[in-house]
């Protein structure tokens, strides 16, 4: 029988990406929702086995109904700030298989506290795919697993433009700003700011040198539980650089009560991705991510290093979710429970899914002064 997949948000700009991976490599039926009675374009549905289904997530009836009729569910529909767990309770409720795109600390904390009831359930639910948290994650655990001792864990994310991902790369840069947040450094959790202490790095072509921050992601605090680390760094910056001094501003100037008003969060969102939608034509929407994790290799203190990049972010993002979604409607992944992508994506895995995907990681040990 063909497996049938329920994407919530599909008519995004990553939903639509993942759809695509999925149609790829899988023969599958894919159900994509949004909130218009129609799909914004023909194109929307260029495939036979693609549908649409008008559903807001407010419809708890509805979404229950729909979760029944298939056998995964990709939750694409952010931001996952202003998400609750229903979408996974009603997983659990109807046995139903489910990953998400969620790039949000709060969201991450509640969906795996239902840990054990997705356990009990036998459905297999993975936070964090994507590219940054997902893929960033999986090249971590590559890298912890060559050392005998990891210590710490550095990571750097770098995106042009809108990264291809619309509005959806504004509102997460804005939301992440609203917090101080904690952050893992020497054995113990440590309130940072937001879009502080800057770091310039030169990243390979497409992004090229620009500045990176403190920046909130759910894999600052995944990774330091995964991994018996003492110290997780994460740092985002974009290009062109003007935008990174931007954002800083804004973060530094911008009255906190202020900061949490939606319609604020709206307001800048689509300013910066009209702002983008210029530069996209010559910075592109790549991306690159640079991981380094450092520790004890044979008694002696080793650094192994990691890297990647792709020339369109939300393209990348859905090629982490669509594999991840492919493994688990293959039953290749098949562990219940409520799981960061690091615990339940082998290294192995991983490298397949990339290499099939014309993805290559750079990767191999940096010599220590």
């Amino acid at each position: 029988m063909v497996k049938r997949v329920l994407i919530l948000g599909g008519q995004g700009r990553i939903g639509s990406s993942v759809a695509a991976d999925l149609l790829a490599h899988t023969d599958v039926d894919i159900t994509i929702t949004g909130t218009s009675e129609n799909p914004r374009s023909s194109a929307t549905l260029d495939a036979p086995c693609k549908h649409y289904q008008s559903l807001r997530l407010e419809d708890r009836d509805g979404v229950q109904r729909a979760i029944a009729a298939v056998d995964l569910v990709v939750h694409c529909a952010g931001p996952f700030e202003y998400r609750d767990t229903a979408v996974l309770q009603a997983c659990i409720d109807q046995g139903v298989n489910y990953i998400d795109v969620n790039d949000n600390r709060s969201y991450t904390r509640k969906i795996l506290a239902l840990h054990a009831q997705a356990q009990a359930a036998g459905i297999t639910a993975i936070a964090n795919s994507g590219v940054f948290p997902g893929m960033s994650n999986s090249m971590v655990r590559q890298a912890v697993e060559q050392l005998d001792t990891p210590e710490e864990i550095h990571i750097q994310y770098g995106v042009a433009g809108s990264g291809g991902a619309g509005v959806t790369v504004m509102r997460t840069t804005f939301l992440g700003l609203q917090h101080p947040f904690e952050v893992w450094i020497d054995g113990q959790w440590q309130s940072v700011k937001p879009y502080s202490e800057r770091e310039g790095v030169t990243f390979p072509k497409p992004i090229g040198k620009t500045g990176v921050y403190w920046f909130d992601v759910p894999e600052a605090w995944t990774l330091a539980t995964s991994f018996p680390v003492k110290t997780v760094t994460t740092k985002f910056g974009s290009t062109p650089d003007l935008y990174n001094s931007l954002t800083a501003l804004v973060a530094r100037v911008t009255p906190s009560m202020l900061m949490q008003q939606r319609q604020f969060i709206e307001f800048f969102s689509y300013l910066s991705y009209g702002m983008t939608r210029v530069s996209d034509r010559w910075s592109g929407v790549g991306i690159a991510m640079q991981v380094q994790v450092n520790g004890i290799k044979d008694g002696r203190s080793a650094c192994y290093t990691s890297s990647v990049v792709h020339d369109h972010t939300a393209t990348a993002a859905g090629c982490a979710t669509g594999s991840l979604a492919a493994y688990v409607l293959a039953g290749t992944i098949d562990q219940p429970g409520v799981w960061p992508v690091e615990r339940v994506l082998s290294t192995s895995l991983f490298d397949q899914a990339m290499r099939s995907r014309g993805i290559e990681i750079q990767r191999g040990w940096v010599e220590l002064a």
